[in-house]
């Protein structure tokens, strides 16, 4: 399926303009309304990827310094996945601004509203880019440096590959996987095999959440040729999401048992599977709100496999962050 011809498009607001071709001027904002538009531009008012990103992360910190990662990189890995999150969120509207204002849930975006020019959201992108990479810099090491850079380019080529790529959300879970292996370079300067293990399992569960949010938009993803998972997939999809969820927590059921962690951990694997259980229940129907409910549900998925990583050192190895 072939990405349409942006003459194709009806008209709508900042995307087609007057009969000469140029595009409408965005409206006179005051200074408030515009912070307003640049923090919707980079989803502030909806934390949900930040904390999807930041929950893996986390765990991986924990993970690769035994329990004892310092409040430094603890904070400068939260810190990171926000920045990092609102300079990926900015850039995919620049790149989908043909697009976002023709489907359902993204038709209210800033930049599809025509409230701010595509030329401030690329701004703001580089900005918040440029903050994250400066963390990067001063509070980690080489190796997590140069892995920062793969991750802004994949997060930058991301909104490009829906265009032609049958299964975009597993080139998200390698963009929104990322974190992981960069937690480990941070603490041991290398990633180990087990660092990529946590890698593998994290894809597996990103595309698992993330085509529950694109089966809220299949119906105007057909309409205007993007590729996901959701439509690849098609009425194999909620078996292909059960199937990602089952490999993804027997994967980390299996390294949790290698790092001999204890009951603690299994119990929050446990809480994880009964939230995936539920999420599968949500979309049996494919009805649009209770996939998107699904989706926003998966954080606590994430939050309940970190909770018990970090009580489950801290019991059972008596094992807390350490001082900066």
């Amino acid at each position: 399926m072939t990405e349409p011809a942006p003459a194709q498009f009806p008209p709508a607001a900042g995307i087609v303009g007057p009969s000469n071709g140029a595009a409408p001027e965005p409206p006179r904002l005051t200074l408030r309304q515009r912070l307003d538009a640049y923090e919707r531009l980079v989803r502030l008012d909806k934390p949900i990827g930040i904390l999807l990103l930041l929950w893996p992360t986390l765990s991986a910190l924990w993970i690769a310094a035994n329990g004892r990662p310092t409040w430094q990189l603890v904070l400068v890995f939260t810190l990171g996945t926000i920045v990092m999150r609102c300079a990926g969120c900015a850039f995919n509207d620049w790149a989908d601004r043909r697009f976002d204002a023709f489907v359902k849930r993204t038709a209210n975006r800033p930049l599809a509203r025509g409230d701010i020019a595509p030329w401030e959201a690329l701004v703001v992108a580089s900005a918040f880019a440029l903050a994250g990479f400066a963390l990067t810099l001063l509070a980690t090491n080489l190796t997590t440096v140069l892995l920062s850079v793969v991750a802004l380019a994949i997060a930058m080529a991301y909104p490009f590959f829906k265009r032609f790529f049958a299964l975009p959300q597993a080139f998200l879970g390698v963009a929104f996987s990322f974190g992981i292996p960069m937690a480990f370079t941070a603490v041991q300067e290398t990633v180990p095999l087990l660092g990529w293990q946590l890698f593998a399992a994290n894809l597996l569960w990103v595309v698992a959440y993330d085509t529950e949010y694109a089966m809220v938009d299949r119906d105007d993803d057909m309409k205007l040729g993007i590729r996901t998972s959701a439509l690849t997939f098609g009425r194999f999809d909620i078996a292909a999401v059960a199937a990602c969820y089952a490999i993804y927590l027997a994967g980390m059921a299996w390294i949790g048992a290698g790092l001999e962690f204890g009951a603690t951990y299994f119990a929050g694997l446990a809480v994880a599977a009964a939230l995936a259980g539920w999420h599968l229940w949500l979309i049996r129907a494919r009805d649009r709100d209770a996939c998107f409910r699904a989706f926003l549900g998966n954080h606590w998925l994430g939050f309940a496999v970190v909770a018990g990583v970090v009580t489950d050192y801290a019991v059972r190895a008596h094992a807390w962050p350490r001082g900066w």
